[in-house]
């Protein structure tokens, strides 16, 4: 048994020798922590400029909580957040269950072959960018010639500007939204589906369940941890609503109501120069992210037992 004195040394010899054994894997994992690290860990100390006067010519005048006074006095900042919380709330409701629905059906597809072909198809969408599927949608929702709106006129209705038409611009994020990600994201609980004992499995088979009540008693219940995980990391971006599909499907006509906190900051910051109280924005942001991780995981923990810690 080693001395005390001695532990440091083994322990450093232990990571040594994992760190040759396994060093193709953490040359894998380096450039997504380099970009971390870049992108997400460097920034961190640059947001005390949330609190300062930013000057050309350094040092920069500490002006404490003057950029957020300035925001939280501003009805355009309000109104950024009630869009944003809108949005959001209504992609959680809609878009978030989707995934977990196809996973469900692709599993109780038996087909070798057509299932595979299904998951190509809804695949697919997640690796186009939010430009290639805002000229799919304005094509699609076109009120000259868009095929939604041809079906609309086949039933005697008159035609609708989806795209410009404030009313529906939100649902047009929704649905886009699924589109592109409720086959990718079903990844995961395919997986997790996998995972679930087949033993299970056979003995509801023998106590004379159908599919539905396997799904209900067995694969629900199988993939709820992974459910719960995906729901708490989802309300950690509750305020995100998605920088880049809101900036493909704005217009003029319809920014009011899909102006999110994202594009406020974008336009404050790159397009006027006012990065000290975009900056500001962006932590406010950041804080409430944070406390929605929190309420989500105490939220999962009293109604699943489930939670990030």
């Amino acid at each position: 048994m080693p001395r005390s004195g001695n532990v440091p040394n083994v322990h450093r010899r232990s990571v040594t020798k994992n760190v040759r054994q396994w060093w193709p894997y953490y040359l894998m994992m380096a450039p997504g922590l380099i970009f971390f690290v870049i992108f997400h860990y460097f920034p961190i100390w640059e947001a005390k400029i949330a609190f300062e006067q930013l000057r050309i010519i350094p040092p920069n005048i500490w002006v404490g909580i003057k950029h957020f006074q300035t925001l939280f006095s501003s009805p355009i900042f309000w109104q950024v957040l009630i869009n944003t919380l809108i949005i959001s709330t209504m992609k959680i409701v809609f878009v978030f269950p989707v995934p977990i629905i196809v996973a469900l059906l692709l599993n109780e597809i038996r087909g070798g072959a057509f299932r595979k072909f299904i998951q190509s198809a809804i695949y697919l969408p997640h690796f186009l960018s939010w430009v290639v599927i805002a000229g799919v949608f304005i094509a699609v929702l076109s009120p000259s010639d868009g095929a939604v709106n041809d079906i609309i006129g086949f039933f005697g209705l008159q035609p609708v500007s989806f795209m410009t038409d404030t009313g529906s611009i939100r649902w047009v994020l929704v649905f886009s939204e699924i589109w592109r990600s409720a086959g990718w994201d079903s990844l995961l609980y395919l997986a997790a589906i996998i995972a679930i004992d087949q033993e299970l499995y056979d003995a509801a088979e023998i106590d004379g369940a159908n599919r539905w009540q396997k799904i209900r008693y067995v694969t629900i219940p199988g993939i709820v941890p992974t459910i719960a995980t995906l729901f708490i990391l989802n309300a950690g971006m509750f305020l995100n609503a998605d920088l880049n599909q809101v900036i493909n499907f704005s217009n003029d006509v319809v920014r009011s109501k899909i102006d999110i906190i994202d594009t406020y900051v974008y336009r404050i910051g790159l397009q006027t120069g006012e990065y000290s109280l975009a900056t500001a924005a962006g932590l406010f942001k950041a804080v409430l992210g944070m406390l929605m991780i929190v309420a989500a995981h105490l939220l999962s923990k009293r109604l699943t037992g489930k939670g990030v810690w």
